[in-house]
This record gives structure tokens, C-alpha cells and sequence, in this order.
């Protein structure tokens, strides 16, 4: 990952706000935020498909870093959930922790999440939810972006499309091969004796992990070279908010899986989103894994190394796999819609296995998807083994070296005499010479031969590597992939270019690249062209970025040759390892392409494997070789040998010489500083020990101090090195520093370790500058991962040939230190005379020392070996300042400000009978910022009231007599001083204009506003609305909140940190005792912190000019701390606001907590217990707090915010501690913040007992300014500066003639003022982090607050400002359902199948769902038309300022208290079908924003669904300006496509009133009494049929079928008359025939 992670706790914060447009009919919703296994749930929100819920959750974790970032951030929301039912999922988001930690400020802040269902990937988005997610590890400082956040951004890193596509992920297994054993040999001999068979010991399958997908792929029985041939794959939404994939080989067993090895893939890397870019594809490759020794064993100290767990130490597996995207057409009928994860089989590749036929003279080599398997040859030679670990004991110890599988025992040795030849090199080396090419017989030898140490010192060991040097070489087979690394290595070697030179050379490297790399060489070269002097700053942070993204593409993803590991052995254990990429010590024929380490003698450090290399044990270096190391291919061994030193290479003729160097290496040890402390003392004993070859020396012991000057040559004669004497010059070896501390009993405590090169100088080359004599350097001391100090030191490595002379020894003549030679003249620094002053002014909060309390203490400054002492503080208790506050001394320190020693403050403790004991001591490693510079009188117009009276003329009359050169000079400041002055006047006029200017303009425009504003009005006609605030209105919560305009700084961070902890002059030095904690046992040095010593310094070289101890006033006892306050304990009033807090740490099992604040200063404590705000995270107390206290004795103020818990002791949620005494003293005037106008009532009213005036005459008196002198028309001058301002002050009265804004316009640009000015602190709110002393170093939350301080030797301050939470104002809105129209029609009519509804309207207030209105049912509606006339009446509580209605309720029946909710303001009319026999059927929903909703429409006919829609562009209305309005809107719902359909629309008339106006004019709900509304005019048809029969029947069939019944009766008549007339035809016919 692309950042540091933090050590320790981490803790994740996600604030879900609200969700939107979430996809559902009427629903129930529910968050679920879900970090690996732990769930947290909001509350439910219910008939809402917009929820509010502004819920914090926190998730703390104790994991390693790497298994914190691959951890799956998941967003869900969830439909109905209850106790009986797990809900239906709406849709999820998930991103890893990784992405959000690389954040800026390790967060997402107010950012939309978009939602997709994982079962319908072609349903698209299914809502938003709106969430702040943030990762704070130990030290991490969350800053809440300013509130004008621009809201409507998605959750998505930067880069990342808005619109994101679901895609399949294939990731394709084929085969491994090179699989441990993970079975011991005695079941297999077992199985082997009963059974008859030899079967491999492992049965390994695939698990893939991705975005919190698990895929596995089947076992394959006993199989060391399994075959799979299957693909697992993933469904998910491209790009993917996971950075990393984690394929993992596992072996299967009955009782618990284990894994082999694991690999991540970071998509990223096999990805590019340019261009020209592609989806990630990578392979069919190889990946190796690495992990633990293949050696099985059944309890595996290294099992964490195969979970990818740290860096592995021996070689596991390899895999063939790749991975591919394919972007998914969800439109597609098709497709599968489903995300689960897939195991399909795939064909196999024509991959050739690695155990192909092998014939003595033919080996069978093929092309293949993977690249041609070729034959690499690796050569190693151990020129030195030192510094082994004395631990390991003095048994003999070999040397293995393995690449991947490939390691063999035994050994071979280069010799190296004095004449020899190639040839019989090689001979003795492989049995191999000019004839023999094909190798039959060559071995591969992998380990040096066993070897009994030699003692170098008390704590190492060395190796007799002298003449004769091990060596090893191996033969191994692998795909040849060597282009992916030799681009890598060209990129690399650009990288390190880059950072040692300049982008011109980088991008003469960059041409032999492509694309990517093309494009980074000539944006190189454009920003070299654009680099100014103040641009720097910016273009560093882009040459940044590019080396960050050319590491980035040099880390290659598919290299097929494993690295190669180092083992140190003894007794067939192994000991220690180093591991090296096989890309370092690539070969090639172009330099460029080889790798960094090939063919090069390089010092290798091993280090204990696995958890052991972590913590004091993994500090120790367990052996140090110097190794030669190259791989290349078997057909290009020829050049192996190349790089050795010239003792070892060919040489036909007979060497003339000896290839032996002797040297003399003089390290000059000169002084160490900010080391660790080792001892209780909170000091150490350091000593440094100097190891070079297989020598070793130590300096002196400095008892008791954390910057000791040892100043000390430690001269190594007669170093024996061997090689040629160029490759020496150029490349010596590594010099190792280790400093120690000395214990009276037992070994010496390690402290750390630092790394130096010598300079070196061979016996030909001139001992003089520029090369010699060597300077200083500091070199980082580093203990474990952290830094324990810095060395100053010098080494210089000088041949020694025959009785040539080496350069003398010029050491200071008067050292009595015996045998130590001091480091000598032309090294050590050049000196000069320093004066150091030190104000003492008292010390705070001292702790106990061995128990006793601590008295009478008094420090002691040191520096150099000089120093001075305090006076002693006779009571510590009653007065913890110095009588004497300046003291000096003088000393001797180099020129060079970076070679300055450290100051050494110590407090000693004077007890009884002549004791002293040390309480605690800092170190002030930099005394940079405490040199004094005298002021330049050509700057900023210093020392104005001494300004010398002589004009221009006298100047000019000057040059006319005969000037030396430094006449000219001081002539010269002169006229520049002259014209100095001019300027300013000039500037001063120009000033006055450009205000008279901007004033009358300012005027003008006003009055052109106002009559615009007048015209508007008239030309529409309206009556003009009173839209000013009404002055009554407002008080400190209208500024706080910036309704008017920004009239206050509101601080995201402390005032500390905004105005340098208040250090201008009084500086804080923490004192420490106490042995210094490692970072890997998360001990924090606020542990060790014992007191602090209150002062400062002032550092200046003598002599000193006379013009300013010459200057007015000046007092000699004060030196350089001049009109400083003087330090006699003062009464203070402190006065302490709390506002509100924010964003706490959950202290109650509900995830909530009920915060009170407590304020401590001193003895004095103020409990608020009372007032605890009962279930919230992120309470608004609105508290001024009045503590009196005297200073220095109770200074330092602490508020704490306290969980309220009805059983049990009330628990600590965080605090913070503000240093008053600081911010009293200050220049900054941090004791009550200028206000930004200057009133003398209202809420803006003047706080601070002085009036501007006032403060501005005190501070002229104080800095020793000129003024201020008032004149006419407005203005003002201080120290020859003019400012301008208003005259006129409105009071109750009238209108005021007053100075007081003039001298606010000076005080709110007093940093403009030279010499004295600085940025006085302006009416502020500051927030600061809480912090719990159990979890250091982790936010939790933030309080808003700000204090102020009168001192009560002044007069009185006014009460204090009211800043008690606003309480809501209580209204009533009467909503008004006339009509409906066009309401879809949802039942059929029971006898005529007719499509018909009956409709009903319900209504709530966001928050409100248990006070749901409904009116009456109109029946039948036939039209979709419905008539109600019915009112619904909503009375609720609002935040005028904050636009939310406040709503308390109890959470549970088992709820002590209620519990108090803020949700905007938002009215919701749902249209329902009434049903008998089933659940009524929702139609459709309007929300309608109070503050902010579209004017209703006139006609129902002018309502459409774009009032929903296009809302943004429409023009609103808020309820609370208007009060009443009525009109038409759409009720709209989601079709089965997800769009957006009209459902109906509805008359409505909304009524805002205030308690009293409502109280004033009653009304009834629904048609009731008072004020009833008429009953509607509904159609007949809205009667029930069973109500009255006869009417339905009338309606439902005469009305719609009369002409069927009328044809029908017709018909019917005809058929009858028919019928009767067939019936009495014949009777007739008879009669008439026969006559009757």
C-alpha cells in the first residue's frame, strides 16, 4: 500500500446521514454497517424511502496493518429487518479499509455511496446512502472539512468513473508445482509399510479471496505438482474499491486446512487506466510464493509467513494462474444475473512441465504460453562473514543459498594466489574447461563449507575468510521472463537517479521506455523549465509523484525467478536469512538492463525469521557478509566473474604485486545526539562500538546523557582487505556503528545502529582538499523500524604501502585525556565564542521521585560542557517560579549552526544533608530557533522612535568628500533607509486614497441596490417582505452559525496548533524520566513525561553591537529578554464556553452515550452532571463555566467529557488539556478574542473589560510605539502607519461620535505594525481533539469551546454571553387534502370488472410516523378523482437556525430518559387503495422539503412529474417565509424498470402557525370542530353497494348498461309476442278451416 500504516490500534468511524431515492414501495429501511465480522445496525426508519438517521458507529481493531487494509468495508440497506425477520436486502456497497486509509486525511467525508444489488446485477442503482467514513490510526488528526462541503459528490476515490459497470473477474488456475511436504515422513513410511504406496504428502487446493468473496478450486490428492485447470470467477462492479486479490494454496485436511503460501495480486499493477489503458490482465504467469522453511514440522513457529502474513524466508510454491475482466453488457437478456462466486473448469495450456525428459547430452526445451524455459546459472562468493552473533556459540556454521526449489548440499572454494590463472581457477572450480561445454558432469554446489568462527569481540564472532573464499553455484530452469525484469531494473535505476540528480539525465534514460515512461521524460524536462524560486515547493511535490509512480511500474507482477535466499547454518539448524530479489542480481549484456547488485560486492545484514526479527531480539545483526552475486543464463556464464575484485579474475600473465591491501581506517567519533533513553534516569551511559572487516574498537562511556561528545580518533592499524585498489576507492566496505549503554551490572543495553562508508585514499593520492581532510556527517541511528538519535562522524580509510607516511595526527596539544586522542584540528569544527541567556521562569506539574514529592528543585542548563543553574524554588508548592529569571553563560560552539551540540535541561531535586536527585531532562537538540539576530534597520522600519533627523540633501552633500570603501557602504544602507522611509509615506498616502475610494464606491453601490431593490417591488406589484433578521432575533448561535455574515473564526483545530503553541517568547520543554518505550510495545514517551520546565533561550555571538544595549531603557540584567511580564503569582477569572461535541466514542452497549462535561483547573472542579444530554454522540452543551485561579500554581486547564451511566461510575470518554498560562503571557493576546465589530449592546456586545481604545494604548506603551495618534475623517496612526475606519457608534440612544472602531481597524491588522506587530487573536471558537490516557494517540471526538481570561486586579468583565442551546420554537402546520386526480386506478369493480380505487391520502412529518394522519376513503373512484376536504394537523418543535425539527422521544419502554433527535424538516403524503380483506395497496408518495419545496401548480392539468424530477431547477418556496400555500403536486412511485412513474396528484394547502397564532385560532382534525370544513361533494358512486342496494344497483348497471337492457327488453317483447303467436297460431288455423 501506498502509505505508512500506523502501529497499534486502529479505529474506523463511519457517520451514516441519510439515504436516498432508495429503490421500494413503502419500505422499512435499515443500515447495516459491516467491517470483516462486526455488524452494527442504525435504527429503522419506517414508510420512508428517504430515511434520516445520522447515526455514528466506531469499530476498533488490534490487527497488523496488511490485515486491516484487505478488510471489506460493507454498506447494506436492509428492508423490514426486526427481531422475527432478517429483512430483504435493497442493494449493498462495499470498499476495502486500504482505500479510504489512502485518502487525504484518511477519510470520505458527506459522500454518497452508491447502492447495487449483488443478486440482479441488471437492475442498476438501487439508492444512495450519505456516510463519513475515517481510519485514525495512533497519532492520526481527523480535520472535519470547513462546512461549505459541496454535498453532492459520490463515494469513489479520486480517479475513479462516477459511473461504475459490473464486470466478471476470471481468475484461471492451472497448475503448482514445487510443493512442500505437509505431512511428516514417519505416517508416510507407515503408509508405504501397510499399504505399499509412495504418495506425495500434501493434498493442496486454490482459495481466491476478492472483495470479501471466498472461491475455491477442487484438492487434488497427494500431488506435489497438482493440475487443476479451473477457473474461479468473480462478479463484481468495475473498477473495483478493493485494491488487492489474495490467492492462497491450502493444503486440505479432515481436522484443519493449513496454507502453503500466499500471493497477492494487486490490480493496480497489472492494470492501466490511461489511454491507452487496459483492464487488468496478467498471465497465464507463474507467481512464487513464499512463506515459512520447507522443512515440515507439526507445530510451525512461521505458519503466519504462509498467510501473507510479513516477508517470507523460504521458497513454498510456485502457481501458474492469470487473471482476467471483462466488462458485462447488463442490458443483455442472457446474462446470469446472479454474483455469486463460479468454480468452472477451463482446457489446459500448452505449458511444457518442468520435469522433461533429460539425456545425458540432450535436454528437451520448447516454447510455451509462459515464455522458453531456459537454464540459469547462479554464482555466489562469501568474500567475509563478520559480526555473527556470539549467541549462535562457536560450533562450525556453512552458508546455504537457495533459489526456489533448487539447492543442493555441498561445496566448493575459490583460491586466490599470487600467480595464477584463469584456467587453473576454473579447473579447480568445475572440472570444466575450453573442451568440455556441455557441462555433463558440472554439479550444482549451494552451500559453503562448515567453518568454526573466530572471536572479533565480546559480542561477535567473524569467519577465517582470508586467502580462500567459498564459493557456491546452481543450475535451474525457469520460464524466461527476463524483459518484464530488465525493465524493471532500467526503472529503477532511473528512480535512484531521480533521486540523486536532476529529470534532464532521467529522461535520457527514459528514451530507451515506452509510452508511460516517454510521457514521465518529457513532463520532466517541462518541470525542470518551470522550476522559479517560489514555485519549488509545488514542483518537489510533483518530482515526488513521479518517483512514487515509477517505484510504482517498476514492481513487476510476473516474474517467474523466484528469489534467492541466504541461510546461515550451525548444527543443522537454521539460524539467520536475508533475501535477495533475483532482479537485483539479474545479468545483462546492456548495463542499463542489469540488475543494481549484479556482479558487485555487497554487504548482506541476515536477520532472525519471522516474529523473532521483530522487537530487541531482531535488533541484534545476526552476521554480516560481504558477497559477490550473479544470475544470468547458463550460455552467458562466461562473464560471471567479471565483477569480482581484480584478485579474482582473469589474469593470464603473472600478477606483479600483491593483491593484499593493508589499511589504517580513522573513524573520528566526535559527538552523538537525541539517542534513546536506556535507563530508568530517563538517561543512558552510551558508548559506540565501530566494526570494520573483522575489526572492532569502542569509544569511551559518557555516563548520564542522551547527547554525548566523545570527540575521539579511534585509529584501526593495519586493515587487511583484499581485491584491487581502484574497486576499493570507489566502492570500500561498509562501516557498522552500534552504541551501546553501559550497565553497572550485566551486558551493555543495544541503543542502535548506523551504517557510513569511509572516504578512502590510496597510498598515490595527495592527503589535502577538496576530498580530505573528511567532514562531519550525520548519520541516522535506527533501533528496530524506529530512529534512536543521530552520529556525527567522519571515517577515512588510508593505504598503507611499504613506509610511505600517512598524513599526521593534528590533535589539540592541551588534552589530558591520556590514551584517547581527541578527533584532530582540521575535522573538528572551527569554534567561536557564543553567549547563551536562559530565562528561568518556574517549572509545572513535577511528579514524584521515588516516592517523595519534589520540593526544592532547580535545573541545570548545559551545553558544551559549560553551563549555568537556576536558582533554587524554596517552595515548590507555594510558588513553582524562579526568583532570578535570566541567567547566562558563555561558550565555545563550531560556526556551523548544524554542527551545534545539543542544550541539556535537567531538573535536580536539593534534598536533605547535600542530596540531589534527578527528576527528569530534555534534550534541545536544535538551538536554530533560539539565536538571536540583531534587527536590520533597513527592514520593516525598525527603531522608528530613534530615527536619526538628517534629510536626502545632507546625504548627497556627503558624496561630494573623498569616501573609502566602507564609507560607500554605510552611505549606501543610508540612502536605501532614506528611500525606505519615502516609500512608506507614499505608501501611506496611496493607502488613504485607495480607502476614500473603496468607501464612497462602497456608498454608491449600496444606495443603486436599495433602489433596484424598490423598483423590483413596485414593477410586480407585491407587498415588500420584511427580509431582514429582526436585530431581537439574533444571538451568539446567529454568528456562531454565520446567518448574517462570517463575524467569527471558527477553528477546525486547537489555537495551539494555529499559533505555535503560544511559543513566541515562553517556551514548554517537556522533561522525561523513565526508560524510553519501542514502538513494537506501543509505549508512548507521554508515559516518561515527569514535568515541565518553563522558559526560553537566547544564543548570540560576541561581542555584542552597542546599539542595542544602547537602546532607551534597556536593563542589563534582562539582556535580550527585554519588557518581558514580570512572574509573580496573578488572579486570573478564567471563563470556559463549551459548545458543543462532536463525533464521541461510544461509551453506552446501545453504541450511544450520555455526555456531561467536567472542567478542572487547579483544586477547583465543575461537575455537570445534572445536565447530562441523555443518547447522543454528538451533543450541543452550550455552558460558560467561571473558575478563579492564581498563576502559576493552577494553570493548567482540563475538560473532560463523562458518560452518565445510571449503575455503576460514570467512564471518562475523552479530554483535553489547555495550557492557560501560555496563552495569558502570549503576544497573540490570546486572553479574550478581538471581536470583528465593535457594539455596546445586542448579541454582538463588546466582551472584554478594555475597550479597543484601551488595548491599542497598552500595547503602543508596551512595544514602544508612536501613538496611536486619531485625527479627522476617520483615521488613525501607529508607529507612522495609517488606517482608516468608521467614527459613529449606534447606542440605545442614538447615533455616538467614538475611536473605538479606529482602534479595532489597528488591532485586527496589528501584524501589519513593524517590529512588535503579530496576529492578535480574533473572536474565535477553537475545536480540539479528546484524547483517553488508556488509548493514547486515538481521537475521541472533538469539543468546541473557547476560553477567556481577565486578570482581577482589572475591572470586571460583564456577565457572560448566553450561549445556552437555542430551545425550539413550537409550530403548528395544518395541512389542508382538498383533491386528488389521476390516481391510478389499482382494483376491479366487484360485478363489472371495471378498473377502479379507493383512495385515501395518509400524511406525517419526517420523524413523526407514530402521530400518521389519514383522512376519510373515498370509494370507487372510477376517475382516479377523490374529494376529501379533509385536514390533517402536525404540531411540532423547530430549530429556526439549524432548519431541523427536534423531536424526544423514549428509544425503548426500557429507555430511562428520552432521548432527543434532530431531522430536517420534510412533510410526506402517501395516495393508498383501501382493501377489505388484504393489506391496503401504496399508490404512490410526494416528500416535500419545508424549507425548500416547488410552488404547487394552479390546475391539476399544469401538475407533472417534473415537479419530482427537475426539482433542482424549479423555483422554491419555504413554508416558514411563506406560512401558507396551496396548489397541486404529483404523487409519483417506481414502475418494475425502476423509473419514475405519475401515480396521481393531489390539492393541498399547507399552514404554518406558531403555537400562540394556533392556540389564537383552533381548529379540529379532519372535518371537525372548530373551524369544521364542508363535508366533499362525492360522486353517488362512492356509496357501498351493501349500504344501499338498490342506488348501486341503479348506478352500476342502468347507468352504464340502460341501452343493452333497453335493446334487450325489446328483443324480448318481439320473442314473446313470436312465441305467443306460434303458440295460438294453430288453434286459430283449426278454427278457421273447420268453420268453429
Amino acid at each position: 500500500l501506498s502509505m505508512l500504516p500506523p502501529h497499534g490500534p486502529m479505529s474506523h468511524s463511519i457517520t451514516v446521514v441519510e439515504a436516498r431515492q432508495l429503490v421500494g414501495l413503502n419500505m422499512d429501511p435499515v443500515v447495516c454497517v459491516e467491517i470483516g465480522d462486526d455488524k452494527k445496525y442504525t435504527s429503522m426508519k419506517e414508510s420512508t424511502n428517504c430515511p434520516y438517521y445520522n447515526e455514528y458507529f466506531v469499530f476498533d481493531f488490534h490487527v497488523p496493518p496488511d490485515v486491516m487494509f484487505d478488510k471489506i468495508l460493507k454498506l447494506s440497506v436492509i428492508h423490514s429487518k426486526n427481531l422475527l425477520r432478517s429483512g430483504t436486502l435493497v442493494g449493498t456497497f462495499k470498499l476495502d479499509v486500504g482505500t479510504v486509509y489512502s485518502q487525504p486525511e484518511h477519510q470520505f467525508y458527506h459522500k454518497w455511496a452508491t447502492l447495487s444489488d449483488p443478486d440482479d446485477i441488471t437492475a442498476g442503482c438501487k439508492g444512495y446512502i450519505k456516510c463519513d467514513i475515517a481510519v485514525v490510526g495512533k497519532g492520526d488528526n481527523i480535520k472535519t472539512p470547513h462546512k461549505n462541503v459541496l454535498f453532492g459528490n459520490l463515494l469513489l476515490p479520486e480517479g475513479v468513473p462516477l459511473e461504475r459497470q459490473w464486470a466478471r473477474f476470471y481468475v484461471k488456475i492451472y497448475r503448482a508445482e514445487g510443493l512442500p511436504k505437509m505431512n511428516t515422513s514417519i505416517m508416510a513410511n507407515v503408509k508405504k509399510a501397510f499399504i505399499g504406496e509412495n504418495r506425495d504428502l500434501v493434498d493442496p487446493y486454490v482459495q481466491v479471496l476478492f472483495a470479501g468473496q471466498r472461491g475455491k478450486t477442487s484438492v487434488q490428492k497427494s500431488s506435489y505438482e497438482p493440475i487443476w485447470n479451473e477457473q474461479v470467477v468473480f462478479t463484481e462492479m468495475f473498477p473495483p474499491l478493493c485494491k488487492r486479490m489474495k490467492v492462497q494454496i491450502r493444503d486440505s485436511d479432515k481436522v484443519n486446512d493449513v496454507a502453503i503460501g500466499t500471493h497477492f495480486i494487486d490490480l493496480r499493477k497489472i492494470a492501466n487506466d490511461g489511454d491507452k489503458g487496459f483492464l487488468p490482465t496478467m498471465g497465464p504467469a507463474w507467481v512464487n510464493m513464499y512463506g515459512s522453511t520447507r522443512q515440515y514440522t507439526l507445530m510451525d513457529e512461521h505458519q503466519d509467513l504462509n498467510e501473507g502474513l510479513g516477508e517470507g524466508v523460504s521458497f513454498r510454491a510456485r502457481l501458474l494462474i492469470s487473471v482476467a475482466v471483462e466488462i458485462l453488457d447488463t442490458t443483455s437478456t442472457e446474462i446470469v444475473s446472479s454474483t455469486e462466486v463460479q468454480v468452472e473448469p477451463v482446457s489446459n495450456i500448452s505449458e511444457v512441465r518442468a520435469d522433461w525428459v533429460i539425456h545425458k547430452t540432450l535436454r528437451v526445451f520448447s516454447f510455451s504460453v509462459t515464455g522458453k524455459i531456459e537454464e540459469f546459472f547462479l554464482f555466489g562468493s562469501f568474500l567475509e562473514a563478520t559480526m555473527i552473533d556470539r549467541k549462535i556459540g562457536d560450533k562450525p556454521i556453512s552458508f546455504e543459498v537457495t533459489i526456489g526449489k533448487y539447492y543442493t548440499q555441498g561445496y566448493t572454494v575459490i583460491t586466490c594466489h599470487k600467480y595464477l590463472s584463469k584456467k587453473r581457477v576454473l579447473n579447480d572450480l568445475y572440472v570444466w574447461h575450453d573442451e568440455a561445454d556441455d557441462d555433463g558432469d558440472l554439479v550444482s554446489v549451494s552451500s559453503s563449507p562448515p567453518m568454526k568462527p573466530v572471536i572479533t569481540d565480546r559480542n561477535y564472532f567473524h569467519l577465517p575468510y582470508f586467502e580462500k573464499k567459498p564459493c557456491i553455484y546452481i543450475k535451474s530452469w525457469w520460464q524466461d521472463q527476463r524483459r518484464r525484469l530488465y525493465n524493471s531494473n532500467i526503472m529503477d535505476k532511473i528512480a535512484d537517479k531521480l533521486v540523486k540528480s536532476d529529470g534532464e539525465s532521467c529522461y535520457g534514460y527514459g528514451s530507451i521506455l515506452m509510452q508511460q515512461r516517454e510521457s514521465m521524460g518529457q513532463q520532466a524536462k517541462l518541470i525542470r523549465s518551470q522550476v522559479k524560486r517560489n514555485t519549488v515547493r509545488d514542483k518537489l511535490k510533483m518530482v515526488q509523484n513521479f518517483l512514487h509512480r515509477l517505484r510504482f511500474l517498476a514492481d513487476e507482477p510476473q516474474h517467474s525467478i523466484p528469489d534467492v535466499f541466504v541461510w546461515m547454518m550451525s548444527s543443522n539448524k537454521r539460524i539467520a536469512y536475508a533475501r535477495i530479489p533475483s532482479k537485483d542480481i539479474l545479468y545483462s549484456i546492456v548495463d542499463e538492463e542489469t540488475g543494481r547488485d549484479c556482479g558487485k560486492v555487497k554487504a548482506v545484514f541476515l536477520r532472525l525469521p519471522g516474529k523473532k526479527g521483530f522487537g530487541p531480539a531482531g535488533w541484534t545483526v545476526q552476521a554480516k557478509m560481504e558477497m559477490y552475486l550473479w544470475l544470468g543464463l547458463n550460455k552467458q556464464r562466461k562473464d560471471f566473474l567479471s565483477g569480482l575484485p581484480n584478485g579474482f579474475e582473469e589474469n593470464k600473465a603473472p600478477r606483479t604485486g600483491s593483491l593484499k591491501q593493508v589499511f589504517q581506517l580513522r573513524a573520528h567519533m566526535y559527538q552523538a545526539r537525541s539517542l534513546f533513553a536506556a535507563d530508568s534516569s530517563g538517561l543512558s551511559d552510551p558508548f559506540a562500538r565501530v566494526f570494520f572487516s573483522t575489526h572492532s574498537q569502542v569509544t569511551e562511556v559518557l555516563s548520564e546523557t542522551l547527547c554525548p561528545t566523545w570527540d575521539q580518533l579511534l585509529v584501526f592499524d593495519d586493515v587487511e582487505l583484499f581485491g584491487e585498489a581502484s574497486e576499493l576507492r570507489d566502492d570500500p566496505p561498509i562501516i557498522v556503528v552500534e552504541v551501546y549503554d553501559q550497565d553497572t551490572v550485566g551486558k551493555a543495553e543495544f541503543i542502535g545502529r548506523t551504517f557510513a562508508k569511509p572516504i578512502t585514499k590510496m597510498c598515490d593520492e595527495h592527503y589535502g582538499p577538496p576530498r580530505f581532510p573528511p567532514q562531519l556527517e550525520y548519520y541516522q541511528i535506527y533501533r528496530g523500524n524506529s530512529t534512536a538519535g543521530d552520529l556525527l562522524a567522519a571515517f577515512e580509510l588510508l593505504q598503507v604501502w611499504g613506509r610511505a607516511e600517512l598524513p599526521a595526527i593534528n590533535g589539540p596539544t592541551d588534552s589530558d585525556r591520556g590514551p584517547i586522542l581527541p578527533v584532530p584540528m582540521g575535522i573538528r569544527p572551527v569554534l567561536s565564542r557564543y553567549r547563551i541567556e536562559v530565562l528561568f521562569w518556574g517549572l509545572r506539574d513535577l511528579k514524584r521521585v521515588n516516592l517523595a514529592q519534589v520540593d526544592r528543585p532547580r535545573v541545570d542548563i548545559e551545553c558544551a560542557g559549560r553551563g549555568v543553574q537556576s536558582a533554587l524554588i524554596v517552595n515548590f508548592k507555594k510558588n513553582p517560579n524562579f526568583s532570578t529569571l535570566v541567567k547566562w553563560f558563555e561558550v565555545d560552539l563550531p560556526e556551523n549552526e548544524l554542527l551545534h551540540p545539543p542544550l541539556n535541561i535537567r531538573v535536580v531535586d536539593c534534598r536533605a544533608f547535600g542530596r540531589y536527585t534527578l527528576v527528569g531532562s530534555h534534550a534541545v537538540t536544535s538551538l536554530r530557533r533560539f539565536i538571536y539576530s540583531p534587527p536590520d534597520k533597513t527592514q520593516n522600519n525598525w527603531a522608528s522612535a530613534g530615527r536619526p533627523t538628517h534629510t536626502m540633501q545632507d546625504t548627497f552633500l556627503v558624496l561630494s568628500i573623498h569616501i573609502t570603501r566602507f564609507d560607500i557602504f554605510v552611505l549606501f544602507r543610508r540612502i536605501q533607509y532614506h528611500v525606505f522611509i519615502l516609500f512608506e509615506y507614499i505608501l501611506d498616502i496611496c493607502t488613504f486614497v485607495r480607502f476614500f475610494r473603496r468607501s464612497l464606491s462602497y456608498l454608491q453601490n449600496e444606495e443603486e441596490k436599495e433602489e433596484k431593490k424598490k423598483k423590483k417591488k413596485k414593477k410586480k406589484g407585491e407587498v415588500e417582505e420584511d427580509d431582514e433578521t429582526d436585530e431581537r432575533m439574533l444571538d451568539w448561535w446567529s454568528k456562531y452559525f454565520a446567518s448574517i455574515e462570517t463575524l467569527m473564526e471558527v477553528y477546525n483545530k486547537e489555537l495551539e496548533a494555529e499559533y505555535d503553541n503560544f511559543e513566541d517568547w515562553l517556551h514548554t520543554f517537556n522533561l522525561y524520566r523513565g526508560k524510553a518505550g519501542d514502538d513494537d510495545e506501543a509505549a508512548l514517551d507521554d508515559d516518561r513525561i515527569v514535568g515541565r520546565f518553563k522558559g526560553s533561550m537566547c544564543m548570540y555571538k560576541l561581542p555584542l553591537t552597542e546599539e542595542i544595549t544602547r537602546e532607551a531603557g534597556f536593563d542589563p540584567n534582562m539582556g535580550m529578554f527585554q519588557s518581558i511580564p514580570h512572574n509573580d503569582p496573578i488572579n486570573v477569572l478564567v471563563r470556559v464556553f463549551v459548545v458543543r461535541a462532536t463525533d464521541l466514542h461510544p461509551a453506552d452497549v446501545n453504541g450511544k452515550a450520555d455526555p456531561y462535561v467536567i472542567i478542572k483547573l487547579g483544586k477547583s472542579e465543575l461537575k455537570d452532571k445534572e445536565n447530562y444530554i441523555s443518547k447522543q454522540l454528538n451533543p450541543v452543551f452550550g455552558k460558560a463555566f467561571d473558575m478563579e485561579a492564581t498563576f502559576p500554581m493552577e494553570s493548567m486547564l482540563t475538560v473532560s467529557v463523562y458518560d452518565w451511566d445510571l449503575v455503576g461510575t460514570d467512564d471518562l470518554i475523552g479530554e483535553t488539556k489547555i495550557d492557560l498560562e501560555n496563552r495569558y503571557y502570549s503576544k497573540h493576546r490570546a486572553t479574550c478574542g478581538i471581536a470583528n465589530n465593535y457594539s455596546v449592546h445586542g448579541y454582538n456586545m463588546w466582551r472584554d473589560p478594555m475597550k479597543p481604545s484601551q488595548i491599542l494604548a497598552k500595547l503602543c506603551k508596551e512595544g514602544k510605539l508612536d501613538g496611536p495618534h486619531y485625527g479627522p475623517g476617520g483615521r488613525v496612526k501607529v508607529a507612522n502607519r495609517i488606517f482608516m475606519g468608521a467614527t459613529e457608534i449606534e447606542d440605545e440612544t442614538g447615533m455616538l461620535l467614538t475611536d473605538e472602531h479606529l482602534a479595532l481597524t489597528v488591532l485586527k491588522h496589528w501584524e501589519e505594525i513593524p517590529r512588535v506587530g503579530c496576529k492578535l487573536i480574533p473572536e474565535h471558537v477553537e475545536t480540539r481533539p479528546l484524547f483517553h490516557p488508556e488509548k493514547p494517540g486515538i481521537e475521541q471526538g472533538r469539543i468546541e469551546m473557547w476560553v477567556d481570561m481577565f486578570p482581577m486586579d482589572m475591572p470586571a468583565p460583564g456577565p457572560a454571553i448566553d450561549i445556552s442551546p437555542r430551545k425550539p420554537k413550537n409550530f403548528e402546520l395544518r395541512v389542508i387534502i382538498w383533491n386528488t386526480d389521476d390516481v391510478v386506478l389499482e382494483d376491479d369493480a366487484f360485478m363489472t370488472g371495471e378498473k377502479m380505487s379507493d383512495i385515501y391520502v395518509k400524511g406525517w412529518l419526517k420523524g413523526q410516523q407514530e402521530d400518521k394522519q389519514d383522512t376519510d376513503v373515498h370509494y370507487h373512484s372510477l376517475t382516479g378523482e377523490g374529494n376529501f376536504n379533509w385536514r390533517f394537523v402536525f404540531p411540532f418543535d423547530y430549530l429556526m437556525a439549524e432548519e431541523k425539527i427536534v423531536i424526544s422521544k423514549k428509544e425503548s419502554m426500557f429507555s430511562w430518559d428520552e432521548t432527543e433527535y434532530k431531522i430536517p424538516a420534510r412533510l410526506t403524503l402517501q395516495v393508498w387503495d383501501a382493501d377489505h380483506f388484504s393489506a391496503d395497496d401504496f399508490l404512490g408518495a410526494i416528500e416535500l422539503d419545508l424549507n425548500r419545496f416547488p410552488r404547487g401548480a394552479k390546475t391539476a392539468k399544469q401538475c407533472s412529474i417534473g415537479m419530482v424530477q427537475n426539482e433542482a431547477e424549479l423555483p422554491c418556496i419555504s413554508i416558514f417565509k411563506q406560512k401558507r400555500v396551496k396548489g397541486w403536486w404529483p404523487f409519483v412511485a417506481r414502475d418494475e424498470n425502476d423509473e419514475m412513474e405519475l401515480t396521481g396528484k393531489v390539492e393541498a394547502e399547507l399552514h404554518l402557525m406558531s403555537a400562540e397564532e394556533a392556540e389564537k385560532s383552533p381548529v379540529g382534525l379532519g372535518r371537525n370542530e372548530p373551524d369544521p370544513l364542508e363535508k366533499p361533494n362525492r360522486p353517488d358512486t362512492s356509496l357501498m353497494w351493501f349500504v344501499n342496494p338498490l342506488k348501486s344497483i341503479r348506478y352500476f348497471i342502468w347507468h352504464n348498461y340502460r341501452w343493452l337492457i333497453l335493446k334487450a327488453l325489446g328483443l324480448l317483447l318481439l320473442l314473446l309476442l313470436l312465441g305467443l303467436f306460434l303458440y295460438s297460431f294453430p288453434g286459430y288455423l283449426v278454427k278457421k278451416m273447420l268453420g268453429a
